[in-house]
């Protein structure tokens, strides 16, 4: 492939993701690959999604956190989207055979009881319009070799999704202060970060109505009942065979996902 044909590097992408194996980075097969560019192949590789039966459950931010853009070495965020196939049942179990290098980190998590669209949309209008607040674990899982790629390459790779465990336990989104919840996050018994909702660009809120904005640009709205993840307050720790990950949030129930082989 010579020239961006967004519809072509989907299908290699998912080819990728199909085979369980990792491919080239876009960026460095071609020469100009923007991020308009990268948008519209993600585009494409949700339509691949969707054609094979599966459905869209919400929306997805990445690089939120001051931690998140200093370990992928990005300046932005990056929004994606969430497919039902990625969400774990109640045991949490995260098959590896099923993915290429997978790494796990706690989520704030938001659902939404009204449709919003961009552009203008405020913290106040993202917690007017959501129904709920929890936790969660996400798993990534870039497709690229080394886990190396650059922020065009990640925006196309549907930010790295894969996998999502969510909290069964809730609350309004005015209950508390969303800045202040905390979490803790555990690998194995040990504690590998903590943090606070303050961590995702100052408000978990503000994050959420980034991405009602962001779509607002391209037409497209957030839905009600979508699940929307405003993003990682910690950086990502990698998987293997027998990990057990938890997340402990305040004012609500403990996530929790383990690894199989």
């Amino acid at each position: 492939m010579t020239s961006i044909d967004h519809a072509a590097w989907a299908a290699y992408l998912l080819a990728s993701v199909d085979d369980r194996s990792p491919v080239a980075a876009i960026t460095k097969q071609i020469d100009e690959f923007s991020i308009d560019d990268a948008y519209a192949v993600q585009a494409a590789l949700l339509e691949l999604h969707l054609g094979r039966g599966d459905r869209l459950a919400g929306a997805k931010l990445g690089l939120t956190s001051a931690a998140k853009q200093q370990q992928m070495g990005v300046t932005e965020p990056v929004y994606g989207w969430m497919l039902e196939s990625s969400v774990l049942n109640a045991s949490g179990e995260v098959e590896l055979g099923e993915l290429i290098h997978p790494r796990c980190e706690p989520e704030f998590v938001f659902v939404l009881g009204e449709d919003l669209a961009g552009p203008g949309v405020t913290s106040e209008d993202i917690l007017d319009a959501t129904e709920s607040v929890t936790g969660g674990i996400e798993v990534i899982d870039s497709r690229y070799e080394a886990f190396s790629f650059t922020l065009p390459d990640v925006v196309a790779d549907n930010t790295s999704a894969a996998r999502v465990a969510i909290g069964s336990s809730a609350i309004g989104p005015r209950d508390v202060d969303l800045t202040t919840l905390e979490c803790v996050f555990e690998i194995d018994g040990e504690v590998a970060a903590t943090s606070t909702g303050a961590a995702l660009l100052g408000d978990p809120a503000k994050c959420v109505a980034m991405l009602a904005n962001h779509l607002g640009r391209h037409g497209q709205k957030l839905q009600a009942g979508w699940t929307i993840l405003a993003g990682a307050p910690t950086d990502a720790k990698p998987l293997a065979a027998g990990t057990q990950a938890r997340a402990l949030y305040s004012h609500l129930d403990t996530v929790s996902i383990v690894a199989r082989r």
